[in-house]
């Protein structure tokens, strides 16, 4: 190879050397890149700070506890009440707890957006950490599909999987029920949003906090009695009109708030047709309810719950 061959082919190499980019040849006395892709630690530093800006949550104002979960969530059928706060600037804070039992707690919360009052709700969280969730619920789940094989496996197994889908199962039932019979103005509260496992409902109680009281902490005078006991067999004929049944009712799950019976606790409701169990269950509620009524003085002629029961067959279409 000639002298002036080699001189430029080095001249082509040498345009190469900085990388797969080609990059003009620096001549004597031209200065350099100040770094030869590495970052000054003052870079490192002030790049890193940039990216944990970034990703850092902003404080939470006034105490919260989190940010609304409005957004991500399942939300509640309309017409929506306009107390239903759906601002996304909203956030959550935990007041204290209304009622623990074994499948769920209820928690009281306010949401709000900052600097206004916001709206109190109850946030009802299904547990998925017990050995047995919910007694009885292979009579409930009669006439429940689940789309895959594996997950009702896992459900019939109880692994962990499975205690999951059964919480996330019963909070999904919840929520349908109520937002079904809220929609058709039966006595429940209102449904605002699904959560996975969470529900938040509209909070039955005073300003202050203070919930309704059970109808099973009262003691009615006579013209009170009678008139709950009217809005209670009202109430189980709506639900047995829409074909379905309370399936655990009981002077514990009815709240009377402000004069009137609220309906609660309705993740096992019992679809009359499908369930083979459908009248048993049904059954039973009439006579926990009639029997409280008729323990508290109401006379037996009003609480009679056969003629109870085939009332309500009868208006479920069940002949």
């Amino acid at each position: 190879m000639r002298q002036h061959d080699f001189e430029d082919l080095q001249d082509f190499s040498d345009s190469f050397d900085d990388g797969p980019v080609r990059r003009e040849r620096r001549f004597e006395g031209q200065p350099g890149p100040a770094r030869r892709g590495r970052l000054t630690e003052g870079e490192r530093v002030r790049l890193a700070q940039l990216r944990e800006e970034a990703y850092a949550e902003p404080e939470l104002p006034d105490g919260a506890d989190r940010r609304t979960t409005w957004d991500s969530a399942e939300q509640g059928p309309h017409p929506r009440p306009d107390w239903v706060v759906t601002d996304l600037g909203a956030v959550d804070t935990e007041l204290g707890v209304l009622k623990t039992g074994k499948e769920a707690d209820v928690h009281l919360l306010r949401r709000n957006v900052p600097a206004t009052d916001g709206v109190l709700l109850a946030a009802k969280r299904y547990r998925s950490d017990e050995h047995k969730l919910f007694h009885r619920d292979a009579g409930y789940l009669e006439g429940r599909r689940m789309r895959r094989s594996r997950e009702m496996r896992a459900m019939s197994n109880r692994s962990s999987f499975g205690r999951n889908l059964i919480a996330e199962q019963w909070a999904v039932a919840e929520f349908a029920a109520l937002s079904r019979l809220w929609t058709i103005g039966a006595p429940v509260p209102y449904p605002v949003q699904r959560n996975g496992t969470e529900l938040l409902l509209e909070f039955l109680g005073d300003d202050d906090g203070t919930a309704a009281p059970r109808l099973a902490q009262l003691r009615p005078e006579p013209d009170e009695l009678a008139d709950l006991w009217a809005q209670a067999t009202a109430a189980l004929e709506l639900l047995a009109v829409q074909g379905v049944a309370h399936g655990d009712l009981s002077a514990y799950n009815l709240l009377v708030h402000e004069g009137h019976l609220m309906v609660i606790d309705l993740p096992q409701v019992v679809d009359l047709v499908a369930n083979p169990g459908g009248r048993e269950f049904l059954t039973r509620d009439v006579r926990n309810l009639a029997g409280w009524f008729h323990a508290r003085g109401l006379p037996e002629h009003l609480t009679a719950a056969d003629d109870l029961v085939e009332a309500l067959t009868f208006a479920a279409g069940l002949g």
